[in-house]
């Protein structure tokens, strides 16, 4: 029988969950885990092309190499949903962060451009694995009123990571070397391990080999309705990122880094001060509120020009990043009645796909249109996306939730 959906209207009925219930000690922990792999993984994101190039490869290398991580996350994802039907979530991170650990020891030993790519293999199936893992693990320990703020703070680690490692990378190239740089992510990588170590796993049952339903697949086709809205957030979000820094030095803005500081700071900003609104308002008002602003941000970047109006854009772009995610993935999740490893998979393997199909549709966009009106279509998204919520995904919920 299908969850009904949890609204302001019902919170009386939930179980009572303080702030201080929620920052409970295998929260911490996972929060941990989660921050400390993550900051291993983004410090690359400066680093490993300098890394490759120095180590004899082309641009052409360089890009494939940079971007087989992605999609090796991508397909994986959805067998990591499959591998959580059997096995629990701490066991997934442990050996996810281990693996990591060891990609870093390879690039110290490795040199050819085959042995690189097969490293960036394993790392896009570590991130893959420790990233649906431990969302799975946060989701299991939750109750389903306090899942959206919980939610929240626990995707407070991207943005925290985000400001520390890419510059903590760079520093630690710059004034020591690669082989230190490496070695000090793996070490990030054996936190990661150690905090998920101290994991208790939650009391799921999982199935057994003999046991598992044969029609139980790698892909929950229940949440693909709602996670589009995901697919379509992300579409947008990974072409700004592709190409926003472009357009910036275009307008002669020296340092594009400001308009992420602005996002970054926002979020954190937004998921650490805005748990009252998760509390009142139910998703089905964040959803489409949130989506609107992210309209606008793009709407302010098709006519700007200059740093102070891409730093508005930036934070509002932001405050939509820090609301829209967990409210997306908390009524995804209660739309397919499921928060188990292939619906958790799916979901972010939608995003992934948004991320990578993002860059690529607007890239050929950019080529006859320029930067500007690249940005007016991703307000069109942005658009879209409201539309197929309010008219589509809400209305198909509702008329689900009358039938059962």
């Amino acid at each position: 029988m299908r969850r009904p959906f949890f609204t302001a209207r019902n919170r009386e009925d939930a179980p009572q969950h303080t702030i201080r219930n929620i920052f409970a000690g295998d929260f911490v922990r996972a929060f941990l885990a989660y921050f400390t792999f993550l900051i291993a993984c983004f410090a690359l994101i400066p680093t490993l092309p300098v890394f490759f190039a120095r180590s004899g490869s082309s641009e052409t290398e360089i890009g494939v190499l940079v971007g087989v991580c992605s999609i090796s996350s991508l397909v994986f994802r959805l067998m990591v949903g499959r591998i959580l039907l059997k096995y629990s979530e701490k066991k997934v991170i442990i050996h996810s962060a281990l693996l990591f650990g060891a990609t870093f020891l390879a690039c110290i030993a490795l040199r050819s451009f085959w042995s690189f790519f097969v490293v960036r293999i394993f790392q896009g199936i570590a991130l893959a694995g420790t990233d649906t893992a431990v969302l799975a693990f946060i989701l299991n320990i939750t109750p389903l009123a306090y899942r959206v703020r919980t939610i929240g703070y626990f995707m407070l680690a991207p943005p925290f990571a985000t400001v520390i490692a890419p510059a903590l990378g760079m520093f630690l190239v710059n004034q020591y070397s690669f082989t230190v740089f490496f070695l000090s992510c793996a070490g990030m990588s054996l936190c990661a391990f150690f905090s998920s170590c101290t994991l208790r796993s939650p009391a799921v049952e999982k199935l057994d080999q003999g046991t598992a339903p044969h029609n139980t697949s790698f892909f929950q086709w229940k949440i693909l309705v709602p996670a589009l809205n995901g697919f379509l957030h992300n579409f947008i979000w990974g072409s700004v990122g592709a190409f926003f820094p472009l357009y910036a030095i275009q307008c002669g803005v020296a340092n594009p880094g400001f308009f992420f500081s602005a996002i970054a700071v926002m979020m954190i900003a937004g998921r650490v001060l805005g748990g009252r609104i998760f509390d009142a308002w139910g998703n089905e008002k964040i959803i489409p509120a949130f989506i609107f602003v992210s309209m606008i941000a793009m709407v302010i970047l098709s006519f700007s020009r200059t740093l102070p109006m891409f730093v508005v854009a930036g934070l509002l772009w932001g405050l939509s990043c820090a609301f829209f995610f967990p409210a997306c993935m908390t009524y995804a999740l209660d739309y397919a009645n499921s928060s188990g490893g292939p619906a958790v998979g799916t979901f972010r393997a939608l995003q992934d796909l948004g991320l990578a199909l993002g860059p690529t549709i607007m890239g050929i966009i950019i080529r006859f249109t320029g930067y500007q009106a690249m940005f007016s279509c991703l307000a069109l998204v942005c658009l879209i996306n409201l539309g197929y919520f309010q008219f589509y995904v809400r209305k198909k919920a509702h008329v689900a939730s009358n039938i059962l």
